[in-house]
Protein backbone atom coordinates (compact mmCIF):
# COMPACT_ATOMS: atom_id res chain seq x y z
CA UNK A 1 0.00 0.00 0.00
CA UNK A 2 1.19 3.52 -0.83
CA UNK A 3 0.27 6.95 0.52
CA UNK A 4 -3.04 8.12 1.98
CA UNK A 5 -4.93 11.23 0.86
CA UNK A 6 -6.82 12.99 3.66
CA UNK A 7 -9.55 15.41 2.62
CA UNK A 8 -8.92 18.55 4.69
CA UNK A 9 -12.40 19.87 5.41
CA UNK A 10 -12.09 23.44 6.65
CA UNK A 11 -14.10 26.43 7.79
CA UNK A 12 -14.45 29.68 5.88
CA UNK A 13 -11.65 31.21 7.95
CA UNK A 14 -9.21 28.53 6.82
CA UNK A 15 -9.15 26.56 10.09
CA UNK A 16 -9.42 22.78 10.08
CA UNK A 17 -12.64 21.03 11.00
CA UNK A 18 -12.02 19.11 14.22
CA UNK A 19 -12.63 15.57 12.80
CA UNK A 20 -9.86 16.07 10.22
CA UNK A 21 -7.30 15.69 12.99
CA UNK A 22 -8.72 12.23 13.70
CA UNK A 23 -8.32 11.27 10.04
CA UNK A 24 -4.64 12.21 10.10
CA UNK A 25 -4.14 10.27 13.34
CA UNK A 26 -5.64 7.18 11.66
CA UNK A 27 -3.66 7.66 8.45
CA UNK A 28 -0.33 7.88 10.29
CA UNK A 29 -0.70 4.28 11.48
CA UNK A 30 -1.15 3.03 7.90
CA UNK A 31 1.66 2.31 5.42
CA UNK A 32 2.95 5.26 3.40
CA UNK A 33 2.95 9.00 3.89
CA UNK A 34 -0.02 11.18 4.82
CA UNK A 35 -0.96 13.74 2.15
CA UNK A 36 -3.60 16.41 2.70
CA UNK A 37 -6.06 17.60 0.04
CA UNK A 38 -7.20 21.21 0.40
CA UNK A 39 -10.12 22.27 -1.79
CA UNK A 40 -9.30 25.78 -3.00
CA UNK A 41 -12.64 27.49 -2.41
CA UNK A 42 -11.51 30.94 -1.35
CA UNK A 43 -10.45 29.92 2.15
CA UNK A 44 -6.70 29.41 2.27
CA UNK A 45 -4.72 27.47 4.88
CA UNK A 46 -3.02 29.92 7.22
CA UNK A 47 0.62 29.44 8.28
CA UNK A 48 -0.72 28.25 11.65
CA UNK A 49 -2.87 25.62 9.92
CA UNK A 50 0.07 24.40 7.84
CA UNK A 51 2.19 24.21 10.98
CA UNK A 52 -0.54 22.26 12.76
CA UNK A 53 -0.72 19.78 9.88
CA UNK A 54 3.03 19.34 10.14
CA UNK A 55 2.75 18.58 13.86
CA UNK A 56 0.10 15.98 13.02
CA UNK A 57 2.41 14.38 10.43
CA UNK A 58 1.06 15.57 7.05
CA UNK A 59 3.95 15.61 4.55
CA UNK A 60 2.20 17.31 1.61
CA UNK A 61 -0.74 19.70 1.21
CA UNK A 62 -2.22 19.57 -2.31
CA UNK A 63 -4.38 22.59 -3.14
CA UNK A 64 -7.05 21.28 -5.48
CA UNK A 65 -7.82 23.99 -8.05
CA UNK A 66 -10.43 23.69 -10.81
CA UNK A 67 -12.31 25.82 -13.31
CA UNK A 68 -15.56 24.67 -11.70
CA UNK A 69 -17.04 24.51 -8.20
CA UNK A 70 -15.35 21.70 -6.28
CA UNK A 71 -18.21 21.68 -3.78
CA UNK A 72 -20.20 19.82 -6.46
CA UNK A 73 -19.70 16.13 -5.64
CA UNK A 74 -18.88 15.07 -9.20
CA UNK A 75 -16.27 17.83 -9.54
CA UNK A 76 -14.61 16.95 -6.24
CA UNK A 77 -14.53 13.27 -7.23
CA UNK A 78 -12.89 14.14 -10.55
CA UNK A 79 -10.26 16.17 -8.74
CA UNK A 80 -9.54 13.37 -6.28
CA UNK A 81 -9.31 10.83 -9.11
CA UNK A 82 -6.61 12.81 -10.90
CA UNK A 83 -4.76 13.40 -7.64
CA UNK A 84 -4.82 9.66 -6.88
CA UNK A 85 -3.30 8.98 -10.29
CA UNK A 86 -0.65 11.67 -9.91
CA UNK A 87 0.47 10.76 -6.38
CA UNK A 88 0.03 6.99 -6.61
CA UNK A 89 -1.98 7.04 -3.38
CA UNK A 90 -4.34 4.10 -2.82
CA UNK A 91 -6.62 5.46 -0.11
CA UNK A 92 -8.78 8.55 0.44
CA UNK A 93 -9.96 9.30 3.97
CA UNK A 94 -12.74 11.81 4.53
CA UNK A 95 -15.08 12.84 7.32
CA UNK A 96 -18.50 11.16 7.09
CA UNK A 97 -20.72 13.96 5.83
CA UNK A 98 -23.49 13.88 3.24
CA UNK A 99 -21.30 15.82 0.81
CA UNK A 100 -18.24 13.63 1.24
CA UNK A 101 -20.21 10.40 0.96
CA UNK A 102 -21.78 11.60 -2.27
CA UNK A 103 -18.34 12.45 -3.64
CA UNK A 104 -17.10 9.00 -2.55
CA UNK A 105 -19.82 7.37 -4.67
CA UNK A 106 -18.83 9.41 -7.74
CA UNK A 107 -15.17 8.56 -7.18
CA UNK A 108 -15.97 4.85 -6.89
CA UNK A 109 -17.81 4.88 -10.22
CA UNK A 110 -14.97 6.74 -11.91
CA UNK A 111 -12.08 4.69 -10.50
CA UNK A 112 -13.49 1.33 -9.40
CA UNK A 113 -12.53 2.07 -5.81
CA UNK A 114 -14.13 0.32 -2.87
CA UNK A 115 -16.25 2.56 -0.63
CA UNK A 116 -16.84 2.06 3.10
CA UNK A 117 -18.80 4.77 4.92
CA UNK A 118 -19.44 5.73 8.56
CA UNK A 119 -16.52 3.70 9.95
CA UNK A 120 -14.92 4.18 13.35
CA UNK A 121 -11.58 2.46 12.73
CA UNK A 122 -9.17 1.77 9.88
CA UNK A 123 -6.20 -0.56 10.30
CA UNK A 124 -3.68 -2.39 8.12
CA UNK A 125 -3.99 -6.11 8.76
CA UNK A 126 -2.78 -9.14 6.74
CA UNK A 127 -1.60 -6.88 3.92
CA UNK A 128 -4.97 -5.18 3.44
CA UNK A 129 -7.11 -2.37 4.79
CA UNK A 130 -9.75 -3.35 7.33
CA UNK A 131 -12.46 -0.88 8.33
CA UNK A 132 -14.56 -1.31 11.48
CA UNK A 133 -18.15 -0.04 11.70
CA UNK A 134 -21.46 -0.66 13.43
CA UNK A 135 -24.49 -1.74 11.38
CA UNK A 136 -28.17 -2.61 11.85
CA UNK A 137 -28.92 0.38 14.05
CA UNK A 138 -25.74 -0.17 16.03
CA UNK A 139 -26.53 -3.74 17.06
CA UNK A 140 -23.61 -5.37 15.21
CA UNK A 141 -19.94 -4.44 15.02
CA UNK A 142 -18.37 -5.51 11.73
CA UNK A 143 -14.96 -5.57 10.04
CA UNK A 144 -14.82 -4.87 6.32
CA UNK A 145 -11.74 -5.97 4.38
CA UNK A 146 -10.94 -3.93 1.26
CA UNK A 147 -10.05 -6.14 -1.71
CA UNK A 148 -9.56 -3.49 -4.40
CA UNK A 149 -6.41 -1.49 -5.26
CA UNK A 150 -8.15 1.79 -4.43
CA UNK A 151 -10.39 2.63 -1.46
CA UNK A 152 -12.44 5.58 -0.26
CA UNK A 153 -13.35 5.49 3.43
CA UNK A 154 -15.42 8.01 5.38
CA UNK A 155 -14.92 8.13 9.15
CA UNK A 156 -17.43 9.20 11.80
CA UNK A 157 -16.30 12.08 14.02
CA UNK A 158 -15.18 11.28 17.58
CA UNK A 159 -13.95 7.83 16.54
CA UNK A 160 -10.34 8.05 17.77
CA UNK A 161 -8.36 10.33 20.12
CA UNK A 162 -6.15 12.80 18.30
CA UNK A 163 -2.38 12.45 18.75
CA UNK A 164 0.59 14.30 17.28
CA UNK A 165 3.21 12.66 15.12
CA UNK A 166 6.33 11.38 16.91
CA UNK A 167 8.37 13.81 14.80
CA UNK A 168 6.85 16.99 13.30
CA UNK A 169 7.42 17.64 9.61
CA UNK A 170 7.26 20.65 7.31
CA UNK A 171 4.48 20.04 4.76
CA UNK A 172 5.20 20.76 1.11
CA UNK A 173 2.37 22.91 -0.27
CA UNK A 174 1.57 22.88 -3.98
CA UNK A 175 -1.28 23.42 -6.42
CA UNK A 176 -2.96 20.62 -8.32
CA UNK A 177 -4.99 21.93 -11.26
CA UNK A 178 -7.97 19.88 -12.42
CA UNK A 179 -9.57 20.17 -15.85
CA UNK A 180 -13.22 19.18 -15.49
CA UNK A 181 -14.81 17.44 -18.46
CA UNK A 182 -18.08 18.47 -20.07
CA UNK A 183 -20.09 15.86 -18.17
CA UNK A 184 -19.04 17.22 -14.79
CA UNK A 185 -19.60 20.77 -15.99
CA UNK A 186 -23.30 20.10 -16.58
CA UNK A 187 -23.84 20.35 -12.82
CA UNK A 188 -23.54 23.87 -11.46
CA UNK A 189 -23.93 25.27 -7.97
CA UNK A 190 -26.18 28.27 -8.52
CA UNK A 191 -26.66 29.45 -4.95
CA UNK A 192 -25.27 28.86 -1.47
CA UNK A 193 -26.90 30.10 1.72
CA UNK A 194 -24.71 30.26 4.81
CA UNK A 195 -26.29 29.05 8.03
CA UNK A 196 -26.60 31.66 10.78
CA UNK A 197 -23.50 31.79 12.95
CA UNK A 198 -23.70 29.86 16.19
CA UNK A 199 -21.41 29.42 19.16
CA UNK A 200 -22.45 25.78 19.43
CA UNK A 201 -20.17 23.11 17.93
CA UNK A 202 -21.02 21.33 14.69
CA UNK A 203 -23.54 18.54 15.29
CA UNK A 204 -21.57 15.81 13.54
CA UNK A 205 -18.33 16.50 15.42
CA UNK A 206 -19.59 17.64 18.85
CA UNK A 207 -18.39 15.72 21.91
CA UNK A 208 -21.73 16.41 23.65
CA UNK A 209 -25.13 16.34 21.93
CA UNK A 210 -28.48 17.09 23.59
CA UNK A 211 -31.40 15.81 21.51
CA UNK A 212 -35.08 16.72 21.67
CA UNK A 213 -37.88 14.50 20.44
CA UNK A 214 -41.66 14.37 20.35
CA UNK A 215 -41.76 14.84 24.12
CA UNK A 216 -40.61 18.44 23.78
CA UNK A 217 -43.92 19.27 22.08
CA UNK A 218 -42.07 21.90 20.11
CA UNK A 219 -40.41 23.67 23.04
CA UNK A 220 -36.64 23.19 22.66
CA UNK A 221 -35.70 25.87 25.20
CA UNK A 222 -34.66 23.44 27.95
CA UNK A 223 -32.79 21.28 25.42
CA UNK A 224 -30.86 24.30 24.16
CA UNK A 225 -30.20 25.55 27.70
CA UNK A 226 -28.63 22.25 28.76
CA UNK A 227 -26.62 22.03 25.54
CA UNK A 228 -25.21 25.51 26.11
CA UNK A 229 -24.23 24.73 29.71
CA UNK A 230 -22.42 21.60 28.51
CA UNK A 231 -20.88 23.31 25.49
CA UNK A 232 -22.67 20.84 23.24
CA UNK A 233 -24.72 20.73 20.06
CA UNK A 234 -28.49 20.44 19.71
CA UNK A 235 -30.03 17.57 17.75
CA UNK A 236 -33.52 16.30 17.07
CA UNK A 237 -35.54 13.29 16.02
CA UNK A 238 -37.34 13.02 12.69
CA UNK A 239 -40.70 13.81 14.29
CA UNK A 240 -39.39 17.09 15.68
CA UNK A 241 -37.98 18.20 12.32
CA UNK A 242 -41.03 17.06 10.36
CA UNK A 243 -43.24 19.09 12.68
CA UNK A 244 -41.11 22.14 11.92
CA UNK A 245 -40.00 22.59 15.53
CA UNK A 246 -36.34 22.70 14.45
CA UNK A 247 -34.44 22.66 11.14
CA UNK A 248 -33.92 19.39 9.23
CA UNK A 249 -30.15 19.84 9.53
CA UNK A 250 -30.55 18.82 13.20
CA UNK A 251 -32.16 15.46 12.40
CA UNK A 252 -30.28 12.42 13.71
CA UNK A 253 -30.99 8.94 12.39
CA UNK A 254 -30.96 6.70 9.34
CA UNK A 255 -32.42 9.49 7.18
CA UNK A 256 -30.49 12.22 9.00
CA UNK A 257 -26.95 12.62 10.27
CA UNK A 258 -24.99 9.96 12.12
CA UNK A 259 -23.28 11.04 15.33
CA UNK A 260 -20.96 9.39 17.83
CA UNK A 261 -20.43 11.92 20.65
CA UNK A 262 -18.84 11.06 23.95
CA UNK A 263 -22.10 12.05 25.66
CA UNK A 264 -25.60 11.81 24.18
CA UNK A 265 -28.60 13.13 26.13
CA UNK A 266 -32.02 12.31 24.69
CA UNK A 267 -34.94 14.33 26.07
CA UNK A 268 -38.42 13.18 25.13
CA UNK A 269 -36.88 10.76 22.63
CA UNK A 270 -38.66 7.42 22.33
CA UNK A 271 -35.72 5.61 20.76
CA UNK A 272 -37.26 4.38 17.50
CA UNK A 273 -34.96 2.17 15.45
CA UNK A 274 -34.40 4.75 12.69
CA UNK A 275 -33.16 7.26 15.30
CA UNK A 276 -31.02 4.69 17.10
CA UNK A 277 -29.24 3.96 13.84
CA UNK A 278 -27.80 7.47 13.93
CA UNK A 279 -26.69 7.66 17.57
CA UNK A 280 -26.19 4.22 19.06
CA UNK A 281 -22.41 4.48 18.68
CA UNK A 282 -22.36 7.28 21.28
CA UNK A 283 -20.00 6.81 24.21
CA UNK A 284 -22.44 7.41 27.08
CA UNK A 285 -26.20 7.55 26.49
CA UNK A 286 -28.48 9.39 28.91
CA UNK A 287 -32.25 9.24 28.42
CA UNK A 288 -34.94 11.46 29.95
CA UNK A 289 -38.49 10.31 29.22
CA UNK A 290 -41.78 10.28 31.11
CA UNK A 291 -42.62 6.85 29.65
CA UNK A 292 -40.76 4.12 31.60
CA UNK A 293 -41.32 1.70 28.71
CA UNK A 294 -39.69 3.91 26.08
CA UNK A 295 -37.32 1.81 23.89
CA UNK A 296 -34.45 4.23 24.42
CA UNK A 297 -34.07 2.98 28.00
CA UNK A 298 -32.98 -0.38 26.54
CA UNK A 299 -29.73 1.16 25.29
CA UNK A 300 -29.28 3.97 27.81
CA UNK A 301 -26.36 3.91 30.26
CA UNK A 302 -28.33 6.20 32.57
CA UNK A 303 -32.06 6.82 32.49
CA UNK A 304 -34.36 9.30 34.19
CA UNK A 305 -38.12 8.69 34.18
CA UNK A 306 -39.55 12.17 34.45
CA UNK A 307 -40.76 15.31 32.71
CA UNK A 308 -37.96 16.84 30.65
CA UNK A 309 -39.27 20.33 31.46
CA UNK A 310 -38.40 19.64 35.09
CA UNK A 311 -35.35 17.40 34.77
CA UNK A 312 -33.37 19.40 32.19
CA UNK A 313 -33.58 22.81 33.93
CA UNK A 314 -32.61 21.17 37.23
CA UNK A 315 -29.62 19.51 35.56
CA UNK A 316 -28.57 22.80 33.95
CA UNK A 317 -28.85 24.66 37.26
CA UNK A 318 -26.79 22.03 39.09
CA UNK A 319 -24.11 22.09 36.40
CA UNK A 320 -23.87 25.87 36.70
CA UNK A 321 -23.53 25.55 40.46
CA UNK A 322 -20.73 22.98 40.12
CA UNK A 323 -18.92 25.22 37.66
CA UNK A 324 -19.02 27.97 40.30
Amino acid sequence: MSDTLVLLDHATDGSLRAPVRELVTIARDLPGAVRGVWVADGAEPSPATIAELGVLGVTHVHRLVADGDLHVAAALAAGLATLLAETGAHLVLAVSTFENKEAAGHLAVASGAAVVTDVDSVVWSDERLVAGKTVFAGTWTTSTAVRTPLAVITVKPNSVPVTDAPEPVTPQVGDHAVALDAGVGRVRLVERTEQPASDRPDLTSAHVVVVGGRGTEGDFSSVEELADVLGGAVGATRVATDEGWIGHEAQIGQTGVTISPRLYIGAGVSGAVHHRGGMQASGTIVAVNSDPDAPIFEIADFGVVGDLRTVLPQAAAELRRLKG
